[in-house]
Protein backbone atom coordinates (compact mmCIF):
# COMPACT_ATOMS: atom_id res chain seq x y z
CA UNK A 1 0.00 0.00 0.00
CA UNK A 2 0.91 3.34 -0.78
CA UNK A 3 0.68 6.33 1.90
CA UNK A 4 -2.77 7.02 0.46
CA UNK A 5 -4.17 3.74 1.44
CA UNK A 6 -1.87 3.36 4.90
CA UNK A 7 -3.65 6.71 5.94
CA UNK A 8 -6.47 5.10 5.30
CA UNK A 9 -6.68 2.57 6.96
CA UNK A 10 -5.06 4.03 9.93
CA UNK A 11 -7.82 6.55 10.37
CA UNK A 12 -10.44 3.83 10.25
CA UNK A 13 -8.50 2.57 12.91
CA UNK A 14 -8.34 5.19 15.36
CA UNK A 15 -12.09 6.02 14.32
CA UNK A 16 -13.20 2.73 15.95
CA UNK A 17 -10.55 3.49 18.67
CA UNK A 18 -11.09 6.46 19.23
CA UNK A 19 -14.32 8.38 17.66
CA UNK A 20 -13.94 11.62 15.56
CA UNK A 21 -13.91 14.10 18.12
CA UNK A 22 -10.43 12.41 19.65
CA UNK A 23 -8.58 11.52 17.00
CA UNK A 24 -5.71 13.50 16.30
CA UNK A 25 -3.18 13.62 13.04
CA UNK A 26 -0.42 12.03 15.54
CA UNK A 27 -2.58 9.66 16.56
CA UNK A 28 -2.99 8.71 12.24
CA UNK A 29 0.35 9.06 12.10
CA UNK A 30 1.20 7.23 14.46
CA UNK A 31 -1.26 4.68 13.29
CA UNK A 32 -0.09 4.73 9.55
CA UNK A 33 3.09 4.76 9.66
CA UNK A 34 3.46 8.00 7.46
CA UNK A 35 4.02 11.64 8.39
CA UNK A 36 2.13 14.82 9.06
CA UNK A 37 2.50 16.72 5.72
CA UNK A 38 1.25 13.16 3.93
CA UNK A 39 -2.43 14.00 5.60
CA UNK A 40 -2.41 17.47 3.80
CA UNK A 41 -0.93 16.23 0.72
CA UNK A 42 -3.64 13.29 -0.07
CA UNK A 43 -6.80 14.41 1.36
CA UNK A 44 -6.41 18.49 2.11
CA UNK A 45 -7.22 18.26 5.95
CA UNK A 46 -7.08 15.63 8.92
CA UNK A 47 -11.18 15.88 8.93
CA UNK A 48 -11.41 15.14 4.99
CA UNK A 49 -9.79 12.15 5.54
CA UNK A 50 -11.19 11.14 8.74
CA UNK A 51 -14.79 11.94 6.85
CA UNK A 52 -13.26 9.46 4.34
CA UNK A 53 -12.42 6.68 6.59
CA UNK A 54 -15.70 7.06 8.12
CA UNK A 55 -17.51 6.83 4.77
CA UNK A 56 -15.46 3.76 4.04
CA UNK A 57 -16.41 1.94 6.97
CA UNK A 58 -19.37 2.64 6.27
CA UNK A 59 -19.24 1.11 2.51
CA UNK A 60 -17.69 -2.20 4.14
CA UNK A 61 -20.43 -2.66 6.42
CA UNK A 62 -23.11 -2.09 3.69
CA UNK A 63 -21.21 -4.25 1.59
CA UNK A 64 -22.25 -7.23 4.43
CA UNK A 65 -25.98 -6.14 3.54
CA UNK A 66 -25.21 -8.16 -0.03
CA UNK A 67 -26.81 -10.93 -0.33
CA UNK A 68 -24.40 -14.13 -0.04
CA UNK A 69 -22.06 -11.85 2.47
CA UNK A 70 -21.55 -14.67 4.83
CA UNK A 71 -23.58 -17.12 6.23
CA UNK A 72 -26.97 -17.21 5.75
CA UNK A 73 -26.79 -14.35 3.78
CA UNK A 74 -28.84 -14.97 0.27
CA UNK A 75 -31.83 -12.94 -1.23
CA UNK A 76 -33.72 -15.59 -3.27
CA UNK A 77 -37.27 -13.81 -2.93
CA UNK A 78 -38.26 -11.66 -5.43
CA UNK A 79 -37.08 -8.08 -6.54
CA UNK A 80 -39.62 -5.18 -5.02
CA UNK A 81 -41.74 -8.46 -2.88
CA UNK A 82 -42.77 -8.21 0.74
CA UNK A 83 -40.48 -11.51 0.62
CA UNK A 84 -37.37 -9.64 -0.22
CA UNK A 85 -38.21 -6.62 2.01
CA UNK A 86 -38.05 -9.02 4.93
CA UNK A 87 -35.03 -11.18 3.42
CA UNK A 88 -33.12 -7.80 2.65
CA UNK A 89 -33.40 -6.31 6.62
CA UNK A 90 -32.29 -9.64 8.06
CA UNK A 91 -29.30 -9.42 6.41
CA UNK A 92 -28.90 -5.77 7.74
CA UNK A 93 -30.07 -6.76 11.27
CA UNK A 94 -27.63 -10.11 10.84
CA UNK A 95 -24.93 -7.24 10.90
CA UNK A 96 -25.78 -4.68 13.33
CA UNK A 97 -23.96 -6.75 15.83
CA UNK A 98 -20.61 -6.70 14.64
CA UNK A 99 -21.28 -2.99 13.12
CA UNK A 100 -21.57 -1.52 16.62
CA UNK A 101 -18.47 0.43 16.81
CA UNK A 102 -19.78 2.03 13.36
CA UNK A 103 -22.98 2.70 14.95
CA UNK A 104 -22.13 4.54 17.62
CA UNK A 105 -19.72 6.57 15.59
CA UNK A 106 -22.40 7.74 13.50
CA UNK A 107 -24.29 8.64 16.34
CA UNK A 108 -21.23 10.49 17.51
CA UNK A 109 -21.55 12.47 14.20
CA UNK A 110 -24.60 13.46 14.24
CA UNK A 111 -24.54 14.85 17.46
CA UNK A 112 -20.60 16.88 16.69
CA UNK A 113 -22.20 18.30 13.45
CA UNK A 114 -23.10 21.66 14.37
CA UNK A 115 -19.40 22.04 15.37
CA UNK A 116 -17.92 20.37 12.54
CA UNK A 117 -19.61 22.14 9.71
CA UNK A 118 -17.04 21.39 7.32
CA UNK A 119 -17.48 17.53 8.25
CA UNK A 120 -21.00 18.03 7.99
CA UNK A 121 -20.83 19.00 4.79
CA UNK A 122 -18.95 16.15 3.66
CA UNK A 123 -20.93 14.20 5.04
CA UNK A 124 -23.92 15.31 4.13
CA UNK A 125 -22.76 14.69 0.30
CA UNK A 126 -22.26 11.20 0.92
CA UNK A 127 -25.13 10.58 2.33
CA UNK A 128 -26.94 10.58 -1.26
CA UNK A 129 -24.99 8.09 -2.20
CA UNK A 130 -25.75 6.05 1.12
CA UNK A 131 -29.38 5.91 -0.13
CA UNK A 132 -28.38 5.25 -3.97
CA UNK A 133 -26.78 2.24 -2.47
CA UNK A 134 -29.50 0.71 -0.62
CA UNK A 135 -32.09 0.61 -3.42
CA UNK A 136 -30.58 -2.45 -5.45
CA UNK A 137 -31.01 -4.51 -2.50
CA UNK A 138 -34.46 -4.56 -2.80
CA UNK A 139 -34.89 -4.26 -6.25
CA UNK A 140 -31.68 -5.45 -8.28
CA UNK A 141 -31.99 -2.62 -10.11
CA UNK A 142 -28.05 -1.16 -10.80
CA UNK A 143 -26.78 1.57 -8.71
CA UNK A 144 -26.37 3.15 -12.25
CA UNK A 145 -29.74 2.85 -13.56
CA UNK A 146 -31.40 4.50 -10.59
CA UNK A 147 -33.08 7.92 -11.02
CA UNK A 148 -32.56 11.14 -8.81
CA UNK A 149 -36.66 10.47 -7.91
CA UNK A 150 -36.04 6.56 -7.24
CA UNK A 151 -33.06 7.90 -5.01
CA UNK A 152 -35.04 10.67 -3.80
CA UNK A 153 -38.18 8.64 -2.60
CA UNK A 154 -37.13 5.01 -2.03
CA UNK A 155 -33.72 5.69 -1.57
CA UNK A 156 -35.07 8.06 1.66
CA UNK A 157 -37.44 5.67 3.04
CA UNK A 158 -34.63 2.73 3.14
CA UNK A 159 -32.46 5.09 4.76
CA UNK A 160 -34.48 6.31 7.03
CA UNK A 161 -35.86 2.72 8.25
CA UNK A 162 -32.08 1.71 8.56
CA UNK A 163 -30.98 4.51 10.44
CA UNK A 164 -34.36 4.19 12.82
CA UNK A 165 -33.12 0.23 13.22
CA UNK A 166 -29.68 1.29 14.36
CA UNK A 167 -30.78 3.66 16.89
CA UNK A 168 -32.92 0.72 18.49
CA UNK A 169 -30.14 -1.88 18.32
CA UNK A 170 -27.57 0.71 19.78
CA UNK A 171 -30.22 1.63 22.23
CA UNK A 172 -31.78 -1.93 23.36
CA UNK A 173 -30.84 -5.15 21.16
CA UNK A 174 -33.21 -7.07 23.27
CA UNK A 175 -36.50 -4.69 22.33
CA UNK A 176 -35.03 -3.59 19.09
CA UNK A 177 -37.76 -4.03 15.89
CA UNK A 178 -36.63 -7.42 13.90
CA UNK A 179 -37.27 -8.02 9.78
CA UNK A 180 -40.72 -9.95 10.49
CA UNK A 181 -41.81 -7.38 12.34
CA UNK A 182 -40.72 -4.58 9.87
CA UNK A 183 -42.20 -6.62 7.35
CA UNK A 184 -45.81 -7.24 8.77
CA UNK A 185 -45.68 -3.94 9.64
CA UNK A 186 -44.92 -2.50 6.19
CA UNK A 187 -47.66 -5.38 4.63
CA UNK A 188 -50.44 -3.51 7.18
CA UNK A 189 -49.80 -0.03 5.71
CA UNK A 190 -50.07 -1.85 2.23
CA UNK A 191 -53.25 -3.39 3.14
CA UNK A 192 -54.77 -0.50 5.04
CA UNK A 193 -53.53 1.79 2.15
CA UNK A 194 -55.25 -0.38 -0.46
CA UNK A 195 -58.83 -0.90 1.09
CA UNK A 196 -58.46 2.97 1.46
CA UNK A 197 -57.66 4.06 -1.75
CA UNK A 198 -60.87 1.37 -3.21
Amino acid sequence: MGHREDLLEGAKRCLLDKGFVRTTARDIVRESGTNLASIGYHYGSKDALLVQAYVSLVEEMGDRFEPGWGAGGTTQAPPGSLERFGEVWSNVIRTLPESRAVWLLSFELILQGDRLPEVRKLLIEAQEEGRSGLIPLFTDIPEADLDKEAVDTEGRFYQTLLQGLMVQWVFDPDSATGAEQLTEGLRRVLKAAGSRAS
